[in-house]
């Protein structure tokens, strides 16, 4: 299905997205990457995620955090971030998704952590691509057996590869590894399509 261009209101804010939207009731909310660091819906890994879902016949959203494209409002360390992953959850409840998954990578991967984390949480599985470990805190013990699956290169800058092991051993998560690939997937994009594929 087509992505088409969406804006959701929510108070003072709007936040940028794109919908592809099935007849099914599953939908996946995915977060792309840091706000001050070029991260957007249109970075190649969240591009590659969305199709990959699109592919399994999910409805797919992927948006903008708040300040970067035509999301209004500025960046707020993770705060009103996690802010903005709540509001398009309720987007997509109140267009029939009822069964909702989460899919981010980099810094939506760690904002997305501190929803899955809480007892709020509204997504039924969960996917995390290169986790900036190395920079921001995970609440590890908060995470035990929610999150579904972790991709990580084998030569990631922000994301130890053998902590993240180590870790998700821990919370009963496993880690596919894609050969070659560092934190930003440059030409093995198809490596996380494939992975996940074989993971659903």
């Amino acid at each position: 299905m087509p992505e088409e261009k969406i804006y959701i209101k929510h108070g003072p804010l709007i936040i940028e997205g794109l919908l592809s939207k099935t007849s099914g009731k599953k939908g996946v909310v995915i977060c792309h990457p840091h706000s001050l660091m070029g991260g957007s819906m249109y970075n190649n890994v969240v591009e590659a995620l969305q199709k990959a879902f699109a592919a399994e016949n999910y409805s797919t959203l992927r948006f903008n955090f708040r300040g970067v494209g035509g999301s209004t409002g500025v960046y707020d360390e993770g705060r009103g971030e996690k802010e903005d992953i709540f509001f398009v959850c309720e987007y997509l409840k109140k267009h029939g998704m009822t069964k909702l998954f989460f899919a981010g990578y980099s810094f939506g991967a760690w904002v997305g952590s501190k929803i899955i984390e809480g007892s709020k949480n509204p997504f039924a599985a969960s996917i995390c691509i290169s986790p900036p470990i190395n920079y921001f805190n995970f609440n590890w013990d908060n995470l035990n057996n929610k999150i579904n699956l972790f991709i990580c290169g084998d030569c990631d800058q922000f994301c130890s590869l053998d902590v993240l092991i180590q870790k998700a051993k821990k919370i009963n998560s496993p880690v596919e590894t894609i050969c070659g690939a560092d934190h930003f997937y440059m030409g093995k994009e198809k490596g996380t399509y494939c992975v996940f594929c074989v993971n659903t």
